[in-house]
C-alpha cells in the first residue's frame, strides 16, 4: 500500500490503520514501521465487531495461504515476527467512499487474505 503512496494521494484517499492494541504497543508499530498515516486504537473491538471481523479459527491462522506468504518473506530474508497481540482477530479492509456509502468490505480469513491494493485503486477510480 505505502508503494502506492503517491496515487492514493493523488486521487484523495485518506488511509487509517485500525489496531486493538494497547497505546504502547500502537505507538512501537508506528516507530517500528515509520507509519504516517493515522492509527485509530480500538481496545474494545467495537470496530472490529461492527465490520464482522470476529475470530479466526486456527486454520485460517496457520493455513496454506499464510505460509505461503511467510515463504516468500523468508526468500526475500524477512523473519517471522511473533505478535504480541491475538493473532485470532481477524483483520480486513473497509473502503468508505465521500458519500459514506462502503465500497468494499473485506474480512481477511487469515493473516495473508487482503485485496490487491491494485483492486484497491480500481474501486477508488
Amino acid at each position: 500500500m505505502r508503494d502506492k503512496e503517491d496515487e492514493l494521494n493523488r486521487l484523495n484517499v485518506k488511509v487509517a490503520v485500525v489496531t486493538f492494541e494497547n497505546d504502547f504497543l500502537a505507538r512501537c508499530y508506528v516507530e517500528d514501521t515509520a507509519l504516517t498515516w493515522p492509527i485509530l486504537i480500538d481496545t474494545t473491538r467495537e470496530i472490529y465487531k461492527g465490520y464482522g471481523m470476529l475470530a479466526a479459527s486456527f486454520w485460517d491462522i496457520w493455513g496454506f495461504k499464510t505460509w505461503q506468504v511467510y515463504f516468500k518473506e523468508m526468500l526475500k530474508g524477512n523473519k517471522p515476527k511473533k505478535s504480541d497481540g491475538d493473532i485470532y482477530q481477524r483483520g480486513g479492509d473497509v473502503l468508505i467512499g465521500p458519500d459514506g456509502i462502503v465500497r468494499l468490505h473485506h474480512i481477511g480469513e487469515g493473516p495473508a487474505d487482503r485485496p490487491s491494493v491494485e483492486e484497491i485503486l480500481r474501486i477508488v477510480r
